[in-house]
C-alpha cells in the first residue's frame, strides 16, 4: 500500500478542512455541513503544501513501509501468539457502526466525522461532517511482520501535557517489544517531548524490562514531557544518526500533528522509520476515537472535587459550589463527571453558548435553583465563556497559542467567581480548581487495561510496516488510522447528542441564551413554587 499523505511540513494548530457544501440549517448559527470529497486536504506550517488523504475507496488506507523491507515469520508464530491467532492484513472494522432507519433519528445527519467549527469573532457554531469511506485497517498482531527484531532500534516519545496513564504506555511498548526480541538497549526515552532530540542537556534514556517494572504505579511520566520543539529536521537527523526504525510519539492533536511530520519528513529524506502515534488527550478531544486513555481516571477523580463543592455549597448560608475542570475546546469531562456525580445544577462547555445575564442567563437560573434548594453547584469547563469574558471589563480575549498550538485561554473559573460574588452579595462562593490533581495521579485500572493494549497495539503496527498512524478504539474495535484523519479537528461534544441531551434531561438544565427552541423549564417560570426558599439579592 502507497503512503497517503504527500507532503512534509510540521503542523502548528489544528488542521482545517477546505470549504465543504451547506446541507441545511443546523444549530445556533443555523448552518450545518457535509463535506464530500475525494481527498482529505490538511493546511501545514509555513505555507508548505498540504497533508492529503485519499478518501475515494472504500478503506481508511494507512501508509506503511513495506516496500523498502521484507517479510519474515513472526516471533509469535511458534505459540500462535500466545494460543490468540493473528490479524489479517484484510481484516476490516466498520467505521458506521449504526444503520438509521429515518434522517431523522438522533446522529443520523452525518454518516462520517461529525465535529463542530466555531467562529473566532462572533463565536457561532457550525456544525461539519466529514463522509469518510466505511472501513478501517484492523489493529493487532500479523503473521508476518517486516522489521527484524534483533536490528530494531525504537525511540518512545511523550509530548504535551500530562495524563493519567502515560507511564503504563511507556511500559506497556518497552514490555512487548522486548517480547518480539528487541535487544533492551536498544529502546530509547527521548527526554521532555521533541526537544529531547537535539537538546545536550538531556540524552535519551535506555529502557529496559527492568526499569519499567512497577511504573504505572507511578503518576506523570518518566520521560519527562514538553510542548512544542518540534524542530523536523534536527529530529529526522538524529533518527538517521542514531539508526532509530521505529518511533513512538505518545501525545495529542498537537503530539499527534508532530508524528505525522515526522513521518513525512523521514520519507522526504528517505529516512526509513516506522512513526506511530498513540493518541493522548485527557480532554477525549481526538477524532473518531472511541475515548482516549486516562478520560476514565479524570472523570472519576473530578467527580470527587464536584462532591466536595456539593458539601461544601450545602453546608454554607445560600452556598454556590463552583468547580472548574479540563477541557480546552472540549467539555467531555465536565459534562461526564457531571452526569456521574448527580449533584450539579449547571455545567458549561465550550461547545454551548450561554449568557450570564438576562431574563434566561446564567444566573437567574442560579438564583431560582438557590431559592429553592438553598445552594447550588456549577461545574465550568476551561475552554467555557471565552467570549463572554472578552465582552466584558473584567476579561479580555486573546488568540495567542501555546507551543502546542492550543489557544491560550482566560481563567473562566476565576471570573465567574468574581461575577458571582458581585451578583449574589450575600452567596458564599467555594471556588474547587482540581486540573493538576487530576493529570498527575496513577490511572485507574480500566485506563490501565486500555493503555496496554494500545501500546501492544503500536508495537504490532511498527512491526507490521504500518507508519504514520495512530492507534485507537473506534466503535468497540481497535484499529489503525492514517494521522492527518484523527487531527482534522478537535473532537467536541455534540450539543444536540445523546449524552449532551442526557445531562440536561438529568439536572434540569435550560439553555442560557434566548431561544425560540427551549422547552419549558419549572426554575424558569414566573410561578415556580419558592417556599422554603431564601430571597437573593
Amino acid at each position: 500500500m502507497e503512503p497517503l499523505a504527500k507532503c512534509p511540513g510540521a503542523l502548528t494548530a489544528p488542521a482545517a478542512i477546505g470549504p465543504p457544501r451547506a446541507q441545511g440549517a443546523r444549530g445556533r448559527s443555523g448552518v450545518s455541513r457535509i463535506a464530500r470529497r475525494r481527498r482529505l486536504v490538511l493546511k501545514s506550517a509555513k505555507d508548505e503544501p498540504a497533508f492529503e488523504v485519499d478518501l475515494s475507496t472504500d478503506l481508511l488506507e494507512c501508509p506503511t513501509l513495506r516496500e523498502h523491507l521484507s517479510s519474515r515469520p513472526s516471533p509469535f508464530v511458534s505459540h500462535r501468539n500466545f494460543g490468540g491467532g493473528f490479524v489479517n492484513d484484510k481484516d476490516r472494522v466498520s467505521l458506521r457502526s449504526m444503520e438509521f432507519a429515518s434522517p431523522d433519528s438522533t446522529g443520523a445527519g452525518c454518516q462520517g466525522i461529525q465535529y463542530l467549527t466555531v467562529d473566532e469573532e462572533t463565536s457561532e457554531q457550525s456544525e461539519m461532517c466529514l463522509q469518510l469511506p466505511s472501513w478501517a485497517v484492523r489493529a493487532g498482531a500479523r503473521e508476518s511482520i517486516y522489521m527484524n527484531p534483533e536490528k530494531v532500534t525504537a525511540a518512545i516519545v511523550t509530548c504535551g501535557g500530562l495524563c493519567p496513564g502515560l507511564n503504563d504506555v511507556v511500559a506497556g511498548l518497552v514490555n512487548k517489544l522486548t517480547d518480539y526480541g528487541v535487544k533492551e538497549d536498544n529502546i530509547l526515552g527521548i527526554r521532555y517531548g521533541f526537544r529531547g532530540f537535539y537538546d545536550r542537556e538531556h540524552k535519551p534514556m535506555v529502557l529496559t524490562k527492568e526499569s519499567v517494572d512497577g511504573l504505572q504505579l507511578q503518576g506523570g511520566t518518566i520521560l519527562g514531557t514538553s510542548r512544542g520543539g518540534a524542530n523536523m529536521r534536527e529530529i529526522v537527523k538524529k533518527i538517521d544518526m542514531w539508526g532509530i526504525n521505529m518511533l513512538f510519539v505518545v501525545g495529542g492533536n498537537g503530539g499527534n500533528a508532530g508524528a505525522n511530520a515526522i513521518h513525512e519528513h523521514c520519507k522526504k529524506n528517505d529516512v526509513h522509520c516506522a512513526v506511530v502515534g498513540v493518541p493522548k488527550s485527557i480532554d477525549n478531544d481526538i477524532l473518531l476515537i472511541d475515548k482516549c486513555f486516562g478520560f476514565d481516571t479524570a472523570v472519576e477523580e473530578a467527580q470527587r472535587a464536584l462532591l466536595a463543592a456539593k458539601v461544601e455549597a450545602s453546608s454554607a448560608y445560600k452556598g454556590v459550589g463552583l468547580v472548574k475542570l479540563m477541557g480546552r475546546q472540549s467539555g467531555f469531562i465536565a459534562m461526564q463527571a457531571s452526569l456521574a456525580s448527580g449533584v450539579v445544577d449547571a455545567v458549561l462547555i465550550p461547545e454551548v453558548p450561554f449568557e450570564l445575564y438576562g431574563r434566561k442567563g446564567l444566573f437567574q437560573y442560579l438564583k431560582k435553583v438557590i431559592q429553592h434548594k438553598g445552594h447550588a453547584v456549577v461545574c465550568v469547563a476551561e475552554g467555557a465563556g471565552q467570549n463572554v469574558m472578552a465582552q466584558t471589563n473584567n476579561g479580555n480575549g486573546s488568540k495567542a497559542t501555546d507551543a502546542s498550538g492550543n489557544p491560550i485561554l482566560q481563567d473562566i473559573g476565576k471570573f465567574l467567581r468574581q461575577e458571582m460574588h458581585s451578583h449574589f452579595k450575600d452567596a458564599d462562593i467555594k471556588y474547587i480548581d482540581p486540573t493538576y490533581m487530576i493529570r498527575a495521579i496513577p490511572c485507574a485500572s480500566t485506563d490501565r487495561v486500555y493503555c496496554k493494549i494500545l501500546a501492544h497495539n503500536s508495537v504490532h503496527a511498527a512491526f507490521a510496516g504500518y507508519t504514520g498512524i495512530t492507534v485507537g478504539l473506534v466503535n468497540t474495535h481497535y484499529v489503525y488510522l492514517p494521522i492527518p484523519v484523527v487531527i482534522a479537528a478537535p473532537r467536541m461534544v455534540d450539543p444536540k447528542g445523546k449524552m449532551w441531551n442526557r445531562l440536561r434531561a438529568s439536572i434540569g438544565q435550560p439553555t442560557f441564551y434566548e431561544t425560540p427552541d427551549e422547552p419549558y423549564w419549572p426554575f424558569l417560570s414566573e410561578d415556580f413554587d419558592l417556599t422554603e426558599g431564601a430571597t437573593i439579592t
